[in-house]
């Protein structure tokens, strides 16, 4: 199975921002720490950063006929991206959704989640073992 995880605006900064809520782990480690564990699955993740809604976009139209599933960390847009939210519906691959945080105990705007309205599962808070039961969700989906 090959899946597609998408990281959104400012997970390239993990290591540097923020450290109080993301930790000191950088976003290289977590590339590595997703390679990994799907690895250990038999799956095969691409992982990819943007920090441009548009090109988030593309990402997820290209995905069609290439990939299995979805795991999406749409960062700020997941608040805010309507029209990342069509381009998963357009697709209509299975799709996790995960945070690094908890978003439901964050600021008021970090609560609604246009991906959730898509995704099979919203994974938050659990850091980089999000994304670890993330891939387990996608693999289950295909028994």
């Amino acid at each position: 199975m090959n899946i597609l995880v998408i990281n959104g605006p400012n997970l390239n900064m993990l290591g540097t921002r923020e450290p109080n809520l993301y930790g000191n782990a950088t976003y290289g480690d977590l590339v590595n720490y997703i390679e990994g564990e799907s690895k250990k699955l038999g799956l095969a993740a691409t992982c990819m950063q943007s920090n441009h809604e548009g090109e988030i976009i593309t990402t997820i139209q290209n995905a069609l006929g290439k990939y299995d599933g979805i795991i999406i960390n749409a960062g700020a847009y997941t608040h805010t991206s309507i029209a990342i939210l069509d381009a998963l519906k357009a697709v209509n691959l299975p799709t996790v959704e995960v945070h690094l945080t908890d978003i439901s105990t964050r600021e008021t705007f970090r609560k609604h989640s246009y991906i959730a309205l898509h995704a099979k599962k919203t994974v938050q808070g659990k850091g980089f073992e999000g994304y670890k039961e993330a891939l387990h969700v996608i693999q289950s989906l295909f028994g």
